[in-house]
């Protein structure tokens, strides 16, 4: 064998693989050969929305306070005998806080009363001394100036009188401070003084707190556009008064947990915060069991009415545009992707409420939006609403 017919064999046997490969790949029959085939269309999650009643439900921060707060400050100038109360314990109104030191208040009402009884010693002195002189001036027995002077010795005696009755009263009343009782029933705070402190009424010492924490009140903060925007939706009609005046409202505690006793509305302030553009909205919680303690932050869930003719759709299945237009994509009939503008009128729990935007039986893509384009071809996997939160994860 020479050397060309060498390289012609050699050509022959590195030509022959390319040549198969290119025929394999030109056979109709080319998925046997390892070929791909026609691609399916991705798979996509959809939940079908219809129109129904939806409360609107507004979330507002706020601030747990009590009912009734009474500062327990000195009265009267003393020295503290005693301590009648165990701190953090409830009390009833009337009840003896402290005990004052009582000796200089009992001396001064003994004063009092024996200065008021020479006064009406002394009132009765100059009365007969004028029932006298009634007489005698009508025969011209005493003068008259005399008699006038007698008359206003009887006044002057009568305003002493007065004078020390009032006395008799304050001293009264300051004895009756050695005795600190409670002003309202609720729980007591820390004591602020022990036996043998001093306590002085000009500066009003402060000596313990009661606080009334059932109910309590629960102070929230309401954007005044938001309560602007429900008050003309009202006037509107698009939202309809879900029972009486008095709202239903529930908490969320600082742990998540949810206060299990309804609370209702009270009022709503009139005067707008200038530096937050806030109103205060006060409800009332009844708190027996002591949950609810002052200064705890909640959440409240306040139901203001009901939204007619409105869409929940799972948030996941929303998106908004750098312009902030919130949009979704559908699935219509013909298993094509379409984009929708939707008109958003807030939240209700994991969902949103869409209050334009969607028709009956709208399939909104909840799962596997991220693997398909507006007029794309997709496999629908319907689901129930209650699911979504699951098949999304």
């Amino acid at each position: 064998m020479n050397l060309e017919n060498r390289w012609y064999r050699t050509r022959a046997a590195l030509t022959m693989p390319f040549a198969v490969a290119l025929l394999a790949a030109c056979s109709p029959n080319a998925g046997q050969w390892g070929g791909k085939g026609p691609q399916q269309p991705p798979q996509v999650t959809v939940a079908v929305v219809q129109r129904e009643s939806v409360p609107v439900v507004l979330q507002l921060p706020g601030r747990t306070a009590p009912q009734l707060v009474a500062q327990v400050r000195a009265r009267v100038d003393g020295i503290v005998l005693k301590r009648e109360f165990t701190e953090g314990s409830e009390v009833k109104a009337g009840q003896r806080l402290y005990q004052i030191d009582a000796a200089p208040y009992i001396a001064a009402l003994a004063s009092a009363e024996a200065t008021l009884k020479k006064a009406e010693a002394n009132l009765a002195s100059t009365s007969a001394t004028v029932e006298r002189y009634k007489m005698l001036v009508e025969r011209n027995a005493v003068s008259r100036q005399d008699f006038d002077n007698a008359v206003a010795a009887q006044g002057q005696a009568a305003a002493d009188v007065a004078s020390g009755k009032a006395a008799v009263q304050t001293a009264k009343i300051n004895l009756g401070y050695t005795e600190v009782i409670s002003p309202i029933s609720g729980r007591v705070g820390i004591s602020q003084v022990t036996p043998g402190a001093y306590i002085r009424a000009s500066e009003a010492t402060l000596m313990t707190t009661v606080q009334q924490i059932d109910p309590v009140k629960v102070d929230l903060t309401q954007s005044s556009v938001e309560g602007l925007r429900l008050r003309r939706e009202y006037a509107s009609g698009k939202l309809k008064i879900s029972g009486r005046d008095c709202a239903r409202v529930t908490l969320i505690l600082e742990d998540g947990t949810e206060y299990p006793h309804a609370g209702s509305i009270q009022f709503t302030d009139i005067t707008v915060d200038p530096s937050t553009g806030s109103v205060t909205v006060r409800a009332l919680f009844p708190n027996h069991e002591g949950t609810l303690l002052p200064g705890m932050f909640v959440r409240a869930r306040i139901e203001e009415g009901i939204r007619e003719n409105a869409f929940l759709v799972p948030q996941v299945a929303v998106t908004h545009e750098p312009q902030g237009n919130a949009t979704a994509l559908v699935v219509g009939a013909d298993n094509k992707v379409q984009p929708r503008k939707l008109k958003l009128a807030g939240t209700r729990d994991d969902k949103w409420i869409v209050e334009s935007g969607l028709e009956d039986g709208d399939r909104v893509i909840v799962g596997g939006a991220q693997r398909v384009q507006p007029g794309a071809a997709v496999q629908v996997v319907q689901v129930e609403s209650k699911t979504v939160v699951s098949n999304t994860k």
